[in-house]
């Protein structure tokens, strides 16, 4: 299994996989078929180039994804997001959806103006948000009402993680920390 940052060359298999994540799990993303499926891939393209995406490759077979985003505005450039975090079934639970998130986050712990990462979790997907649990991040709200799935709606746990405190825990629990 290799976990690479994805380039333009990726974009077609990125789009495939999303659009099969869409498909099947429709209440997971805020995106949907019918707005991305149409979509070209240079649109795809350009998310690659403009963000930092990266992918879970088995063999040549593209199995995971998920994206860094970081805001832009002067007073929230210390913010980014996790988007897009989607593994094939075929490949659930053999840890690939916890390597995606560790490779974001040291994505985002190279920017040394980055100290936030966000994400959204549908509320009830119990296994995706005990991963970013582990994975250090803590909810800190839920938004009622944030999609609209099926005629329903669905809400959203809102997650953050602190990049520096968590370096820090990190570090702290290392051997050569403990014997410092």
């Amino acid at each position: 299994m290799e976990i690479r940052r994805l380039v333009v060359r990726d974009a077609e298999r990125y789009r495939s996989l999303m659009i099969e994540g869409y498909d099947r799990h429709p209440d997971a993303f805020t995106a949907s078929v019918a707005e991305r499926g149409p979509l070209p891939v240079a649109w795809w393209e350009n998310r690659i180039e403009q963000e930092f995406v990266v992918g879970a490759w088995y063999d040549a077979r593209l199995v995971g994804v998920a994206g860094l985003v970081a805001e832009t505005r002067p007073k929230t450039r210390h913010k980014s997001t996790l988007y897009g975090m989607y593994v094939d079934a075929a490949f659930a639970r053999r840890g690939i959806g916890e390597r995606l998130v560790v490779a974001i986050l040291d994505e985002a712990r190279r920017h040394a103006s980055l100290r936030v990462v966000q994400l959204t979790v549908t509320e009830g997907n119990r296994p995706a948000q005990a991963l970013y649990e582990r994975c250090g991040f803590v909810p800190f709200g839920i938004e009622p009402y944030a999609i609209a799935v099926d005629g329903g709606y669905r809400s959203k746990v809102h997650m953050w993680i602190d990049l520096a405190t968590r370096a820090q825990r990190a570090r702290a629990s290392t051997p050569e920390a403990s014997h410092a």
